[in-house]
């Protein structure tokens, strides 16, 4: 497929248009009107004749409309700086998030994993990842190894693994970035609303599901689940929050050039897994202070748990070529799978097992020390955390802040 495009010589137009004119001129000395017309009417259609018709790879085309979209969205968080009289100014109308809905987002995304997973010739390997790091900044020099050349296609080189010293984990905290990214917002969960961004909310109900993880341990798929059965309080209640404690979340966003595994930012038991197979929109900063509720529409994957305080869960939210998402110790999991999505669906799988160990029949979730790995993007997306807390827990970043993986993020 080739995008078709006109390409012309600037001086040859010129020419053109001189010449007709000249003749035009000579024919229609009594009248200015009638020349004008006549002169312009000549100098169209030398131009169209003289057209050259060249075939340009869709790539490049694809590429003009990724620019062309980022440069949307660099002016939407532009304005959103500038301020605006209220954050419904900014926010998709219900007409433009379903046309926007109408893009084949997931489709696009199991195409761009194809191109990911083929294999470059050797001698193409270091421009064009290098390319890729020049664009989106990444620090080759972190990698555990550096050679471009060693990374035989797009996905290994965006799993890359760091040098072990470039990450050290903060054990001074309490809770520690599970990844290298920006922070978009954090904060204590209030009436069962959570921020996307600054102003932009999603519903905690419809973000986690039901709070039935520890009913069945079987692994189970719900067709669907009507939040409005039950009250924001009474789901609050449903996640036994401790006398002095409250709930508090964080969402950290990462751009393409980051870091793409994710981590465990503190130690925990985790016993169960939830997906949701769902929309595949971009989470670009832009784009989520523009569509409302974006991370309940898109496919996720949330697992769930209890820390040292209580309830804790983090999940790895999908977005545009980011369908694959990976978790080390869930091989059956399997993303943005075609024919798999529907509203409201998502698919349940325990963690928990009998330690044959133990004399006791108690199912344990699976314990994740602090730092370590969990699973890994195909590209860069959204890690959030909610979770329960004394109330003298701090934070101890700032909002938009660039943060790393190892590195503090609160503390009681």
């Amino acid at each position: 497929m080739a995008f078709r495009s006109a390409l012309f010589m600037r001086h040859g137009v010129k020419c053109i248009l001189k010449r007709e004119g000249r003749q035009q001129l000579c024919r229609n000395k009594g009248s200015h009107s009638s020349w004008k017309s006549q002169f312009v009417g000549a100098g169209i259609i030398g131009y169209v004749q003289n057209l050259k018709w060249v075939p340009i790879p869709l790539g490049i085309g694809f590429a003009y409309i990724c620019y062309q979209q980022y440069g949307h969205i660099k002016k939407r968080e532009q304005r959103m700086i500038q301020g605006a009289s209220s954050v419904e100014e900014t926010l998709a109308k219900d007409w433009q998030v379903t046309l926007y809905r109408v893009i084949p987002w997931r489709f696009t995304s199991r195409l761009w994993g194809q191109v990911n997973d083929k294999n470059l010739p050797e001698r193409l390997r270091q421009p064009l990842l290098g390319l890729y790091v020049w664009l989106f900044g990444c620090d080759v020099t972190e990698a555990l190894v550096e050679d471009l050349t060693y990374y035989k296609n797009l996905q290994e080189f965006f799993k890359r693994q760091l040098k072990p010293e470039v990450r050290p984990i903060d054990q001074q905290h309490a809770l520690v970035s599970p990844c290298d990214g920006k922070v978009l917002h954090y904060g204590e969960v209030k009436h069962c609303m959570l921020e996307q961004v600054k102003g932009v909310t999603y519903c905690l109900k419809t973000f986690l599901g039901p709070n039935n993880w520890y009913s069945d341990d079987s692994e189970d798929t719900n067709p669907s689940f009507a939040v409005d059965k039950i009250t924001d309080e009474e789901y609050l209640e449903s996640l036994n929050i401790k006398e002095g404690n409250k709930l508090f979340n964080c969402i950290i966003y990462l751009a393409p050039g980051d870091y793409h595994r994710f981590h465990s930012p503190t130690s925990w038991s985790a016993a169960h897994r939830r997906h949701f197979p769902g929309e595949l929109f971009s989470v670009n900063p832009g784009i989520a202070a523009w569509i409302k509720g974006l991370f309940n529409l898109n496919e996720r994957v949330v697992i769930t748990g209890q820390w040292q305080c209580g309830f804790f869960s983090m999940a790895a939210v999908g977005a545009t070529n980011v369908g694959s998402i990976n978790i080390y110790f869930d091989k059956e999991l399997n993303t943005n799978v075609k024919g798999a999505y529907a509203d409201g669906a998502f698919h349940d799988k325990s963690l928990r097992k009998v330690n044959p160990e133990s004399k006791s029949p108690e199912k344990m979730g699976i314990s994740l020390d602090k730092g370590a790995g969990i699973g890994e993007f195909n590209l860069g997306s959204t890690i959030v955390l909610i979770f329960e807390a004394p109330e003298d827990f701090r934070f101890n970043i700032e909002q938009g802040e660039k943060v790393k993986f190892g590195e503090r993020l609160g503390s009681m």
